[in-house]
This record gives structure tokens, sequence and C-alpha cells, in this order.
């Protein structure tokens, strides 16, 4: 009995101590017929330090995390190797900012469906941990407006 008991207080504490990440709003843009790369946009927010440091889909042969910047006048967009995650502040995945880009798409993605991504989230111990999403399409037109959106 003593042994059940501590068993279920280890996997509560681990339940929660991965429980720490919290994803809004996600969402990819279709695409059109012959497209091959599409972007990916959400809110993620945790709730102690940690890294978004790897994006997977069985949607794509390559998923990368995209920074898109200014430099001497000219909006660049790069692979960066990972995303800070502040402890308790929303960071936003949109365009014109850090986004994630879903690269040699398999199909063409349709407003409404949804589609696989699995975010892999590393704490300041190293430890990592998954968050496996469904995420719906949007037409090729859709630009939310999260500036009304509160910060936690």
């Amino acid at each position: 009995m003593k042994t059940h008991f501590l068993a279920l207080l280890f996997s509560l504490f681990v339940s929660s101590a991965f429980a720490q990440v919290t994803v809004r709003d996600p969402w990819v843009r279709a695409t059109v017929p012959a497209q091959k790369a599409t972007g990916a946009f959400m809110q993620v927010i945790s709730l102690q330090d940690a890294r978004l440091v790897e994006v997977r889909s069985p949607l794509a042969d390559v998923v990368e995390i995209h920074e898109m910047k200014m430099e001497n006048d000219v909006m660049r967009m790069r692979a960066v190797p990972g995303i800070d995650l502040p402890a308790g502040q929303r960071v936003d995945l949109k365009s014109g900012g850090y986004h994630i880009m879903l690269i040699d798409i398999k199909r063409q993605v349709k407003e409404g469906e949804t589609v696989p991504l699995t975010l892999v989230v590393e704490g300041k111990d190293k430890q990592r941990q998954t968050l496996e999403l469904n995420v719906p399409a949007r037409a090729l037109t859709n630009v939310p407006d999260h500036s009304s959106h509160s910060k936690p």
C-alpha cells in the first residue's frame, strides 16, 4: 500500500513538473496546391524559465523555429536554435517575429483541417517536455490581432 501511495505521489509530482507550458490560439496558415512551405503561429507561456528547442510535424520534412527582424533596413528571416520562454511571460509566435516554418510540406493545407505539431521545451534543468498539438489551419489571409490579449 505504501509503495502504491509513493508511486502515485511521484507520478503527481512528475505530472505537475511537466505541466508548466501552455499554448494559446495556435494556428497554421493554409496553403495553395503547389506551395511547399507554411507557417505556424501561437502564444506560449511557461510557468518557469524554459526554452522552445524543437518543433516536429509529420506534415513537413523540415520544421524550423524562425525569427524575422530588420537588419540594415531589410527584413530578414532565419532559423534560430530556440526561443527563450521567460517564466510567466507570454511569448508570441507570429508573422513578422518568431514563428514556426513547415518546409517541404507533403500536401496542401486546407482551411479548417488540423495539423499535428509537437513542441519540445527544455527547462533550466535540461529536462525536456513535449506538447502534442492538433493545430487548426486558417485562411491564407488570416492576420489575427493579439493586441487586445492581456499578458498573464
